[in-house]
């Protein structure tokens, strides 16, 4: 892929009190490049318990092809392209949410613990652009 319609890709999770933080450290870096510098922020839950949010964001176009090739390995890449329409909103942000546990063990699926927003370059800035970028995007990654 020589151009990647993306101005930068932003991962983010949070560490509960109960998880091993290095372990979801392990499990953002799966989504990352290597050697990649992740945000720490710590703060409190409702009832006092800590919470470090791990965040990081991917800006250099070679290292958004990282993520993009990790994101083609997800088992339904077919259906995530198909729902651009709900996953791109009128700030022509893509969003979309991956497993903290699967990511854990190394592989890319679809659920809950990890946030991906990447922002869709286009010009107009008008949503209905920026989801057929994504779209060719995602074609060009698809086995």
């Amino acid at each position: 892929m020589s151009n990647v319609p993306f101005h930068y890709v932003d991962l983010r999770t949070f560490c509960y009190a109960t998880e091993d933080e290095k372990r979801v450290e392990r499990a953002l870096r799966t989504f990352l490049p290597e050697e990649f510098e992740i945000e720490r922020d710590e703060t409190t839950g409702y009832h006092g318990d800590r919470i470090v949010v791990l965040s990081a964001r991917v800006e250099n176009a070679d290292e958004i092809r990282r993520v993009l090739d990790r994101l083609s390995e997800l088992p339904d890449i077919d259906r995530l392209v198909d729902e651009l329409d709900d996953r791109v909103d009128d700030d022509c942000a893509f969003f979309v949410r991956l497993d903290k546990q699967a990511a854990f063990k190394g592989d890319a699926k679809r659920g809950d613990g990890l946030l991906l927003r990447a922002k869709v370059e286009a010009y107009p800035a008008k949503r209905e652009a920026a989801i057929e970028n994504a779209r060719e995007a995602f074609e060009r990654l698809a086995p």
